[in-house]
Order: structure tokens, then sequence, then C-alpha cells
């Protein structure tokens, strides 16, 4: 099995609803994310993709994010806009855009600071 990795990042702000702390405050973070591509074989040139077309798809993606308040996204609306939960919604933005016969999306890990992130996946 392949596996390929971009980091790109996005700055946006948020609040955790019922969370009592200080997160539950409006604040904001610049966004690091983690993309991972898995293929068990490589293309006719020897890739699993072209970096650039994967930094395309993450760019459009990431473009409904940035600078935005993530709780008014309709996504959220009926969620918090955790970390876990926008690593999520990455997921599912960027595996339609990617994915096809031979590429999937594997995980998508988003971090909210130096020192703390989130991932889905799928085992």
């Amino acid at each position: 099995m392949y596996e390929l990795k971009i980091i790109t990042q996005f700055s946006a702000a948020h609040r955790l609803e019922n969370f009592y702390g200080k997160c539950e405050a409006l604040h904001g973070h610049n966004w690091k994310v983690e993309i991972f591509l898995g293929a068990a074989s490589l293309d006719e040139v020897g890739l699993v993709r072209d970096f650039g077309k994967i930094k395309a798809a993450a760019r459009e993606v990431l473009e409904e994010v940035d600078h935005t308040y993530l709780n008014e996204l309709p996504a959220f609306q009926n969620q918090n806009p955790s970390s876990e939960n926008l690593a999520r919604y990455l997921f599912e933005r960027l595996s339609p855009a990617i994915n096809d016969d031979r590429v999937k999306v594997t995980r998508v890990a988003v971090w909210e600071s130096d020192t703390s992130s989130a991932a889905y996946y799928l085992p």
C-alpha cells in the first residue's frame, strides 16, 4: 500500500456550545490540515496522484471554511464545529473530489494548535 500526505491550513473562528469552559467563548484557530491518500498501485507515471492535483482539490474545499465563523455554516447547524467534527466534514468533502477506483482519501487530521489534533478515517 502506498500513502501520500499533504499539509495545508486555513483560519476560522468557532465556539463550542454546552462545553462549559474557555472554548465555549468565540475564538479562532490557524488550523493545520493533514490529508492522507492511499493506493494499492501506482499510475502509469509511477505516482499515487500528482501532489498539485491533491493541493488544488484541498484548496477548493478549504475555501468553504477559510476565514469563516464555522458555527454559521450549514454543516454545523446541528453539531459543534469541534476538531473531531471538522475532520469528518473535511474527509467527507474531500473524498468525492479525490477518490477514484485506485486512490482513496484514507484520513484527515485537523490541528487546532501545535499540540492538539483530531483525525477522522474509515477503518
